[in-house]
């Protein structure tokens, strides 16, 4: 049977944060004796440098062995589900990795208390003016793809009339728009930026937060830019679960079946309403396909729009429902205590 001391837990602290200076463990009676060790990357997605990088510095101070050949009592937690990243790293390092939906915990105290406020006008009864609301602020660190939806969407024409953050320099990376688009080769078309619609309330460091209730009451939907688009995974962050909270439809610029990925939890989305075809479609053309779908919902009539809107009701009011039900934290409960279970 293993004691307290012989499994050591490693976490990074402060939140978002994965340099290994910021790696806190708990204390062990013998530090380096511990039989199994839990590191923590359930905060932030994996990149396979990064984490190479890492874990070649973890397993040498503590294990001081070469790491071929050699099996780590390691476990991966991590946020990220059916992962190529996750196999990768377990397959060259040869340990094991679990998974349970962190950012769904975190929104779940984060945006508590929210169904009680009258911060925002029940979906019902808004009167929106503009067909999406789509904030963006981090634009580096491999988020080409919030750079690719720009360039869309300005194809398009649909950056004036509506609802659209973009910066001109990266918070953080202090890197330009023109800069970034030269190093992935995207032909950014006439955009004027920054776009500025929320006085930069929409900061990494306000994910904690929602602040966009008068935004979301002018707008029929939320184009969501999640953290990560590319390759085998899921990984939705706390961004997904704020139109939920403020009660709006939403469309998801993510990986490749990240709708089917929400609705494993309860949620429900909106094919009945429009294209969701692009939830399953190769990372070169799912961008292609939302824009199209933005265009067409752009395009229909304000009388349109209202009877949309007057459809859309019932789907908006089970998520937001869904979300702060004890249904949906049991569940959440019951994957992370069975996580933790096979441990």
């Amino acid at each position: 049977m293993q004691t307290q001391s012989d499994v050591g837990l490693h976490w990074f602290d402060p939140f978002g944060t994965t340099d290994f200076q910021n790696l806190v463990s708990t204390p062990a009676v013998d530090y380096r004796a511990a039989k199994k060790r839990i590191l923590f990357w359930d905060q932030e997605p994996l990149h396979i440098e990064e984490i190479n990088k890492f874990l070649e510095k973890f397993i040498n101070e503590i294990y001081r062995v070469p790491r071929f050949n050699h099996h780590y009592p390691i476990i991966l937690v991590t946020s990220e589900y059916d992962s190529e990243t996750v196999q990768q790293v377990s397959d060259t390092y040869n340990i094991q990795s679990s998974y349970y939906f962190f950012h769904a915990w975190a929104a779940l105290d984060w945006y508590r208390g929210y169904e009680h406020s009258f911060l925002s006008i029940p979906f019902a009864q808004r009167n929106p003016k503009y067909t999406f609301l789509c904030p963006n602020n981090i634009i580096g660190g491999q988020r080409k793809h919030r750079l690719e939806l720009l360039s869309e969407l300005v194809d398009r024409e649909l950056v004036s009339s509506n609802l659209i953050s973009f910066p001109n320099i990266c918070p953080y990376e202090n890197r330009t728009v023109a800069e970034l688009c030269k190093e992935y080769q995207i032909l950014m078309g006439s955009v004027d930026l920054p776009l500025i619609i929320d006085r930069n309330i929409n900061h990494a460091n306000n994910s904690h937060k929602i602040d966009m209730w008068k935004l979301a009451d002018q707008s029929l939907l939320h184009v969501v830019t999640e953290t990560v688009y590319y390759g085998r995974k899921s990984h939705l962050t706390e961004k997904t679960f704020k139109p939920i909270v403020m009660q709006q439809p939403f469309m998801i610029v993510s990986c490749r079946g990240s709708l089917e990925y929400l609705k494993r939890y309860g949620f429900k989305t909106f094919d009945l309403f429009w294209d969701e075809s692009y939830d399953d479609v190769d990372d070169n053309l799912r961008i292609i396909k939302i824009g199209k779908v933005l265009s067409d919902l752009n395009q229909l009539s304000s009388k349109e729009k209202a009877q949309l809107q007057r459809h859309l009701v019932p789907t908006v009011e089970h998520n937001f429902r869904w979300f702060y039900s004890k249904d949906f934290e049991d569940l959440l409960w019951k994957e992370m205590t069975g996580m933790i279970s096979r441990w």
